[in-house]
């Protein structure tokens, strides 16, 4: 499906909601990210971020201004199942006429939004006032490891000689995840217990981590699905995509030491993951297309089952990434958080439909609501690094706090704020919300 620039997308587009004007806000009026909210004397329930409100889809159905009977049924079907799964099924062109409307009721010039402001105090939610879930059910969880920076990095630790495996510029890798262990943003994350091994010990040893990593990530939630035994090719895989997230792959990193040989990664990664609460769809990402990753001279091209002229041209996204750390003493302080590190999407070595062409090319059926992860995000710069494995170099180049606090890995009471927008010339800065968690029961 050809994503396009329209109306909704003007730069001149203003919000009766005040605070959508805002320069600095994640979603003004050009955004409208989906998700799920639980409020006071309300159920869960769809929403629409437009500044530092939610504009409550199943208030909009009841006062009749969605002036569409069928995605009034299917809202009112996502409030029953408490998730956007019923409305990621009806797949894009749904999507994006829901879209279509919440940017006409949310206007401030033209009828659908002067009616839609003389219900402002039934239809809008402050999102100081409303807990966020994660937007859908997710009844699977991919995670790839799809940046060659991180994995040349991560690989160079561990095996000096042979960085990255031959197969890597080959095959998407990945592992399938655990989707009961994914958690909302703001949620604290217990530090996982497990087996590790020092170096130099005959025998491993159990108990907490010593090494909490986050990983930096961009998710990506299926809206259509397809039947199992029928692949999605490479040109259509788009078209099964609702729209990105951003994910904090939790990882115990002594504990995946030891285990992940010969299988891969197990306990040190399913202890938890964090999803950020708003669904940005494809329809509103559409201004902020790139180029996919240019190959150095000698790399493989993709086979022809991961390989599309226009994904060449246009499927990565340019997503500004940035990760956060605040540790107890910060906050105690009134100290805002340390940036640690900050990048591009664009780096990634694989684009999220190559992820979904090859995750369904063997015929596995990824259904609506599914989650699929890009892997750490790392770039080739040192500040570009997505975990702190990377950032502290396995832990011998630790960081300084500004309270003088020295970081390998993350201690108890450590928060991550990870954040992406989107900016370009001529549009509205757009953003994803914070995805946020702290260490510690």
């Amino acid at each position: 499906m050809t994503l396009t620039i329209d109306d909704t997308h003007r730069a001149d587009l203003a919000s009766w909601v005040s605070s959508a004007q805002s320069p600095s806000s994640d979603f003004p009026i050009q955004n409208l990210p989906l998700g799920i909210f639980r409020a006071a004397n309300r159920s869960d329930r769809p929403g629409v971020a437009i500044g530092d409100q939610i504009l409550d889809l199943v208030a909009v159905a009841e006062q009749g201004l969605l002036d569409d009977d069928d995605l009034s049924a299917l809202i009112h079907e996502c409030e029953r199942e408490g998730s956007l799964n019923a409305l990621l099924a009806e797949g894009r062109l749904t999507l994006r006429a829901l879209r279509a409307r919440a940017s006409a009721l949310l206007r401030n010039d033209g009828e659908p939004g002067r009616a839609a402001e003389r219900l402002r105090v039934a239809i809008l939610v402050s999102m100081t006032e409303a807990e966020m879930l994660i937007p859908s059910r997710v009844g699977d969880y991919t995670d790839f490891y799809a940046s060659i920076h991180h994995a040349t990095n991560v690989g160079s630790m561990f095996r000096p000689d042979n960085a990255l495996l031959p197969n890597y510029k080959w095959v998407p890798i990945g592992y399938h995840g655990r989707a009961s262990s994914l958690v909302a943003s703001g949620t604290r994350v217990k530090r996982p217990s497990g087996q590790t091994r020092d170096d130099g010990a005959d025998a491993p040893t159990f108990g907490p981590t010593r090494r909490l990593d986050y990983e930096l990530e961009v998710g990506a939630f299926i809206g259509a699905g397809n039947a199992l035994g029928h692949p999605v090719a490479i040109a259509d895989a788009e078209s099964h995509l609702a729209g990105l997230c951003l994910v904090n792959d939790w990882s115990a990193r002594d504990i995946q030491a030891w285990e992940y040989q010969p299988l891969g990664p197990f306990l040190a990664k399913n202890f938890a993951t964090t999803v950020s609460p708003w669904l940005v769809t494809l329809d509103a990402l559409a201004p902020f297309r790139a180029p996919a990753y240019s190959r150095p001279t000698g790399d493989p091209a993709p086979l022809p089952y991961l390989h599309d002229d226009a994904n060449q041209r246009a499927g990565a996204f340019a997503i500004t990434l940035e990760v956060s750390l605040s540790s107890a003493r910060m906050r105690d302080e009134g100290m805002a958080p340390m940036r640690v590190s900050l990048g591009s999407f664009t780096s990634m070595y694989w684009t999220v439909a190559q992820l979904l062409a090859h995750h369904s090319s063997n015929g596995c059926n990824l259904e609506p609501g599914d989650l699929l992860a890009s892997g750490t995000v790392s770039g080739e710069t040192k500040d570009s690094r997505g975990c702190l494995l990377e950032r502290t170099w396995r832990g011998s180049e630790p960081l300084t706090l500004p309270t003088g606090e020295v970081r390998r890995f993350l201690e108890d009471d450590d928060e991550v704020i990870m954040r992406g927008w989107c900016e370009r010339d001529g549009f509205r800065r757009i953003g994803f919300g914070d995805c946020r968690g702290i260490v510690g029961a």
